[in-house]
């Protein structure tokens, strides 16, 4: 089974290897994704919503006067991308990072629009964490976002959009990049908060010496998700520290202060990554401080019995000796002495033992 998860990841890793830059190649998982493509196209006063299901009307929404979101799941659809892509006259090795999922979280400035990358958290039913990429593309009077599939957490955006509920509505497109980046990164609150209760739940147990035999194994699948988050979060903040910085004329000097915001969050959110980093440490220590206590409960036992039966044994070892000349063999209750003479000597080293809390 590891051989074989080791032949996964080396055939993942020469996807790329040797390949011309600017290669459309697909590293992801969900391959059997349908390619889906949503559009908002809105003003201050209306806002149209539509599927689009020939991806050349892409470019109706290019140079509008209104503000367009283009949402597009399914990057195994390579050809598709590609085609989005020249309808926006896209670089090619931007289309190379969109459909690369593991491209680490970053951002590329062009001349006409700002290429972003960075990761979208969360929990399947099962509770395991999902990591998905999100790129965005920006552009003066649009926002174009791919995802590898349908399922995400934009609801609340697309809410806002038809009810015209804030103020997206009634500015520009970098405003909302920033509400799409804002929604993922309030979601790393919730994938916080589930793992901070699963180390609680954790401490819960080991500080009640309740713990099951696999607890080793579930805290290490809970250290491996939380790097994994942490590798996911923490490139973000140089992100959106470049955006606050920047020049770019696609971001208005009015939507720095919400970018702002965000950074902020993402301070706090890695803040609490690197407090439960430490936690689980601890619950590792304290997962063998529990262990190696059982362990020596067991020795205490065993060394109080041996200790109640090492006298005895020597009484018994004496009279069972071979020697003719023995004074007490001859004495006819010597048995019964001997065995009431053992018997105290039991009862003495167990009250000695109780007195002593060892017992």
């Amino acid at each position: 089974m590891i051989k074989q998860k080791k032949n996964k990841r080396t055939q993942e890793a020469q996807k790329h290897v040797g390949q011309i830059p600017g290669t459309l190649v697909y590293t992801g998982k969900k391959s059997d994704k349908e390619f889906h493509v949503e559009c908002f196209d809105f003003t201050k006063k209306s806002v149209e919503e539509s599927a689009l299901i020939n991806i050349e009307d892409v470019v109706n929404y290019k140079d509008t006067d209104s503000v367009t979101w283009i949402n597009v799941d399914g990057l195994k659809h390579t050809d598709q991308i590609a085609n989005i892509g020249q309808q926006y006259d896209l670089h090619p090795l931007v289309l190379e990072d969109i459909v690369n999922t593991s491209q680490r979280p970053k951002i590329d400035e062009y001349e006409n629009y700002l290429f972003v990358v960075l990761k979208m958290l969360y929990y399947d039913k099962n509770e395991n964490i999902i990591i998905e990429q999100v790129s965005f593309v920006l552009g003066k009077n649009y926002v174009i976002t791919f995802q590898e599939s349908e399922g995400d957490v934009f609801d609340i955006i697309r809410e806002r959009l038809r009810f015209a509920k804030g103020r997206i509505r009634g500015l520009k497109s970098d405003y909302l990049m920033y509400a799409l980046m804002d929604a993922i990164v309030d979601n790393y609150f919730n994938i916080i908060e589930v793992l901070g209760n699963k180390i609680e739940d954790f401490e819960t147990e080991l500080f009640a010496g309740q713990a099951r035999e696999n607890i080793n194994v579930e805290v290490q699948q809970l250290k491996r998700e939380i790097l994994k988050v942490r590798r996911a979060i923490f490139p973000l903040r140089e992100i959106i520290n470049r955006i606050e910085k920047g020049e770019h004329l696609l971001i208005y000097k009015r939507t720095i202060t919400y970018y702002r915001d965000i950074y902020d969050h993402l301070i706090q959110v890695s803040e609490n990554i690197d407090i439960y980093r430490e936690m689980i440490w601890s619950l590792m220590d304290m997962y063998m401080t529990t262990i190696s206590n059982r362990m020596n409960e067991v020795m205490k036992v065993l060394t109080i019995m041996s200790s109640i039966f090492i006298p005895l044994t020597f009484l018994a070892g004496i009279y069972g000796m071979n020697f003719e000349y023995i004074p007490e063999l001859g004495y006819k209750h010597g048995y019964f002495v001997l065995l009431g003479v053992m018997l105290v000597l039991f009862i003495l080293l167990l009250v000695f033992f109780k007195r002593k809390k060892w017992l």
